[in-house]
């Protein structure tokens, strides 16, 4: 049985350089708020949180990394930056990615629909070769039906 893991590739560069851009910013900042001429006393505690602020926003940033779409035959998972969902193919209607659109979706019944936010435009060929591969499973899914 094949299992495909899809993640997606520029945000998860972009985000990495941005969380240590943003810990070594803060670390600088943290670290010269103790030598300043404006007459404000620092203590070693605001520095301290000024670098802890540093890394709490590089996190953030890193969460764009968690998107993950793992599928099989039997179903796929959609995981995206905060929420997991679970579905098994026969509760999937189509795989989509609409013009215009930012990430490619699944289609479910009574028109609802959850965004794959693994599969993004940004990434175009891999982005493409995502869907088409996900389309495979879903159609041989439904022909074992």
């Amino acid at each position: 049985m094949t299992t495909l893991v899809f993640r997606p590739k520029k945000i998860r560069r972009v985000a990495w350089a941005c969380a240590i851009g943003l810990v070594a910013v803060f670390t600088v900042v943290g670290l010269l708020l103790g030598n300043t001429p404006t007459g404000v006393i620092f203590r070693t505690s605001d520095q301290v949180a000024m670098i802890i602020l540093g890394f709490l926003l590089a996190g953030g940033v890193l969460l764009l990394t968690r998107p993950r779409v793992t599928a099989d035959a039997s179903g796929v998972d959609v995981r995206n930056v905060v929420t997991s969902h679970h579905f098994d193919w026969k509760d999937v209607l189509s795989v989509s990615f609409p013009d215009g659109a930012a990430w490619a979706r699944l289609e479910l019944p009574e028109d609802e629909y959850i965004s794959v936010m693994a599969v993004q435009a940004v990434d175009r060929e891999y982005a493409v070769s995502s869907v088409r591969a996900l389309r495979e499973l879903h159609k041989a899914a439904q022909n074992q039906r």
